[in-house]
């Protein structure tokens, strides 16, 4: 099996922890507007814990976020400084870290209902062209819907660089969906398809991810794929289907990072050869991860 390449955590809730403005629906918008040096700071937290990988704090740089008005005249500025404080993190603590741009949901998480393509594809290439050139490689985060998949596989037909799809799943049971109640198996041949770097889940409880590991991994051997394949999952109480993102925070579980470790084992043994953090799961997790995965080697 491939080295297991360790991924950041969640930046929103490192964001508020660490005292950086923090409120909805700005959410971790907020600290790129009123304290840059905040996210710096978080990037560096999760650098210093081990991460290989730094995500672009560019999740929030959507009219879903900021308010059409405010998107319209910044947010793709905030989301190319967004890359680019990372980049600069990464610079600054001199170790081989790359630098994930971001393609987020743009009409908030784990609402495929909501989902509007036209609109979308000018979002996601507006984020894309702005990311570009700080990003060593790209993550489309919480997928919801095969539909939003295919505007973002549009928009990342435009570069060479590497290419991860993080979808996020149903919290229930069973076989592994997407929240459009979508099949795993069908997304995961769609980016085998479609020439993927990897396949990711993310933002869902870390109970919903092992089977979709098994289902994806299943899929790429089908298509004799061996692409990267990998969770990072919330530290929230399961989401339902009517969730109103910037209504009010998520509640959490508060998993500790020995809870996250024994979860991230079992994704290991299925198959997953990235695993990281979302929301809640903070540089201390990252660290157990990072400590763990030494020990094997």
């Amino acid at each position: 099996m491939k080295k297991l390449t360790i991924l950041d955590g969640g930046m929103g809730r490192e964001l508020k922890r660490i005292g950086a403005p923090f409120s909805q629906p700005l959410w971790s918008a907020q600290a790129l507007i009123e304290s840059p040096e905040h996210v710096f700071q978080a990037h560096q937290r999760f650098i210093e814990s081990g991460a290989e990988i730094i995500i672009a704090n560019s999740y929030a740089c959507v009219p879903f976020h900021l308010g059409e008005e405010l998107y319209v005249s910044d947010g793709p500025r905030l989301a190319g400084e967004a890359a680019a404080i990372a980049k600069s993190a990464v610079q600054e603590c001199g170790k081989d870290v790359l630098v994930a741009g971001c393609i987020p949901p743009a009409f908030g998480s784990y609402r495929p209902d909501l989902f509007k393509p036209d609109e979308a594809l000018d979002i996601f290439t507006s984020l894309f062209k702005a990311q570009d050139p700080y990003a060593d490689l790209w993550i489309a985060e919480t997928i919801s819907s095969l539909e939003e998949l295919a505007a973002i596989q549009k928009v990342l037909a435009q570069t060479h660089k590497p290419c991860y799809y993080a979808f996020t799943l149903d919290d229930g049971e069973g076989e592994a969906r997407l929240r459009s109640g979508e099949p795993v198996k069908l997304a995961a041949e769609r980016v085998c398809k479609a020439g993927g770097a990897g396949i990711l889940f993310n933002c869902s409880v870390p109970e919903a991810m092992e089977q979709a590991i098994k289902e994806a991994r299943s899929v790429m051997a089908e298509h004799g794929q061996e692409l990267d394949l990998g969770a990072y999952a919330n530290n929230f109480t399961p989401i339902k289907s009517d969730h109103q993102a910037n209504d009010t925070l998520q509640a959490m579980r508060e998993l500790s990072p020995e809870d996250y470790l024994e979860f991230a084992k079992r994704w290991r043994e299925a198959g997953a050869t990235v695993i990281g953090g979302c929301c809640g799961i903070g540089p201390e997790h990252i660290y157990a991860l990072v400590k763990w995965r030494d020990s094997l080697n």
